[in-house]
């Protein structure tokens, strides 16, 4: 199953740091609208690094405004349960928590459905609480949260995730700079 999540860890790797062979593959599935829009992050790339462990964050994205920690999951089904595998999901969640509210940062969940045919299949989720100010937190406050059970427990159902197109023109829309015309 592992094998499996890091597939699918590269693969968000590759698009958030603008590999134009995985972004333009990616892109063929969305409308043109969208595709020309999803295309702009090969030249405005995240620097993305690979922090895998057991327990440990997945991804960091880095750019100008943004440190976004990731946690990538990946299934087949349509809600994944944070009680599976013996809590350990939990358990990873409350030391992502712990770990980013010291240094004013948010845990992001990518979630990525594995054979479910949608032309954008990575849906992103805001794991902790948005920081307080800042472009962070008019990102995060964009995003949905993790859901809950009624017994307080984390889930995440892949149909509330933003898609991941939508993320980057979020984040492209927050941190666009104005163009100024001249007057002559």
């Amino acid at each position: 199953m592992r094998r499996y999540a890091s597939a699918y860890e590269r693969e968000l790797k590759d698009l958030l740091q603008g590999d134009p062979r995985a972004v333009r593959a990616y892109a063929k599935g969305l409308e043109p609208s969208d595709r020309t829009e999803f295309e702009r992050i090969i030249d405005e790339p995240f620097l993305v690094i690979r922090a895998a462990g057991s327990l440990g964050l997945d991804l960091i994205a880095l750019r100008r405004e943004f440190a976004f920690p990731l946690e990538v999951k990946s299934s087949a089904e349509e809600t994944i349960y944070f009680t599976a595998a013996g809590g350990r999901g939990l358990v990873q969640l409350e030391g992502h928590r712990r770990a980013v509210a010291r240094v004013g940062l948010t845990v992001l969940y990518a979630y990525r459905r594995v054979g479910y045919r949608d032309p954008d299949p990575w849906r992103m989720y805001i794991g902790t609480k948005a920081p307080i100010r800042g472009i962070l937190n008019l990102v995060c406050r964009r995003l949905p949260t993790l859901d809950t059970t009624r017994e307080g427990n984390a889930i995440l159902h892949w149909e509330q995730g933003m898609p991941l197109s939508r993320f980057l023109s979020t984040v492209r829309f927050l941190t666009e700079t104005p163009s100024v015309e001249t007057a002559t």
